[in-house]
């Protein structure tokens, strides 16, 4: 009864992991089902010329725009010319030829695309939240840094046509998002001070949504178990993030001192694989270790290690969804806030690095990896170490899902369902010797 009854579990399990994917598929993160980054064009002035200023806005919870930055792109309507922009810059001016005098446009593109300028950029090219390389953060990481804007100024190349026209095709122009086309919402408005509040003229409005399976066919992280009670490391499943193929998946390396001659001195001229050869080939992974077990507290070590060849992974974040999280004591090395509170649900928390202390994730060749410690607080309606209870339900490193272990996996209890199924293994493993026997 008690194999049947784990059988079940088990399938319910599977079943719903199934559901989630598919949930994935369309773009819905049931960890951050409002997350989104909106893009407002909120007009200032419209005459024969419009001045717009352009908002990048991320309203995703943990998931964050990481260097190279942001590529804002879309398609003309007509036959548009950016005059001037400030804040930001397009990476191509076009084909302005056909203006003569002094005062040539900033960009003649039909597609432009549009680059965040760097730190350090002179005063006088900046406008408020840009130039920072196009770096977005998350509202829970970062919230003063998770909008980014510029200003342009644009008119109609043909003088006789000053109508102001919806462009089309918005990108982000970062993997994994697909963007709407601009809608028309209320004006934008302003707070200056205490006193006076103003509004824009009119505002577009774009929004661009997020999918894992959009940005790649591969995971990029997987989870590893291992507990104090019992001797058994679960390791990640195998080819998790792919296979060691040249055809299938990336390629990889192994330590050695070829290897580390190439990473000195081959000054970009060799294409190196990306990560060092692993069974589950992953440029992440996160381990989770059972540590110790007190009488009012268990403990949990936590360690992110990093198997990229060249990628530092800089302001990470890691979310985890368990249920004890809402008793979480104390957290060692990493910050940690709530993610999503209903009452008293709180199930899911986001850890990230301390400033200039474990925010760089080095890469391999490093020793890169940062690792805590949770003390958690044991909730005697619900706490157990039985059917998988103290592992994580899921965890996401920067925003990707990582793959977990099958829960017939989990390092079991010497009185846990397993053994019932060993049992029953061993049974019928009898059962078939016995009969071959007397065959014979």
């Amino acid at each position: 009864m008690e194999f049947r009854s784990c059988s079940i579990i088990h399938m319910l399990e599977s079943c719903f992991l199934l559901l989630i994917i598919f949930q994935f598929a369309e773009g819905y993160d049931p960890v951050d089902p409002n997350g989104n980054i909106t893009i407002n064009w909120d007009f200032q002035t419209i005459t024969d010329v419009y001045t717009v200023m352009v908002r990048i806005y991320n309203f995703q919870l943990y998931r964050h725009v990481e260097p190279p930055g942001w590529r804002l792109s879309w398609a003309w309507a007509g036959d548009e010319v950016i005059w001037a922009m400030t804040g930001a810059e397009t990476t191509e001016q076009g084909n302005c030829s056909r203006f003569r005098g002094e005062t040539i446009p900033h960009c003649c593109e039909n597609s432009p695309v549009i680059v965040d300028l760097p730190p350090g950029t002179p005063y006088n090219m900046q406008v408020a939240n840009c130039c920072r390389g196009g770096v977005l953060s998350s509202t829970t990481q970062d919230p003063i840094k998770y909008a980014s804007a510029f200003q342009m100024v644009v008119g109609n190349a043909n003088a006789r046509n000053s109508t102001v026209e919806k462009p089309s095709n918005f990108s982000i122009g970062v993997p994994g998002y697909t963007c709407s086309d601009a809608v028309d919402v209320a004006p934008s408005k302003f707070r200056h001070d205490n006193r006076r509040t103003t509004q824009a003229l009119k505002t577009w409005q774009i929004t661009c949504s997020y999918s894992q399976f959009r940005e790649s066919d591969h995971p990029s992280c997987c989870v590893s178990l291992s507990t104090f009670y019992n001797n058994t490391i679960v390791s990640c499943p195998h080819c998790s993030c792919g296979c060691q193929s040249p055809i299938t998946a990336p390629q990889c390396v192994r330590q050695s001192p070829y290897f580390l001659h190439l990473l000195n001195g081959d000054d970009g001229s060799t294409t190196l694989p990306v990560v060092m050869c692993t069974q589950h080939m992953c440029p992440i992974r996160v381990h989770w270790h059972l540590k110790l077990n007190y009488r009012e507290y268990w403990r949990v070590k936590v360690t992110i290690t990093n198997f990229s060849v060249r990628q530092n992974y800089s302001n990470w974040n890691l979310v985890i969804q368990h249920p004890n999280l809402r008793r979480l004591t104390q957290v060692f090395s990493f910050n940690y806030r709530p993610l999503i509170q209903y009452g008293d649900t709180n199930d899911t928390g986001m850890f990230w690095g301390i400033q200039y202390y474990n925010d760089m994730l080095l890469e391999s060749g490093e020793n890169g990896n940062v690792q805590t410690e949770m003390l958690l607080q044991k909730d005697p309606a619900e706490f157990t170490f039985k059917g998988g209870w103290a592992f994580p339900r899921r965890i996401y490193f920067n925003g990707h899902e990582c793959v977990m272990p099958p829960p017939d996996t989990y390092p079991i209890l010497p009185s846990g369902c397993s053994d019932a199924r060993r049992f029953v293994r061993r049974y019928f493993g009898m059962s078939s010797l016995l009969l071959f026997f007397a065959l014979l």
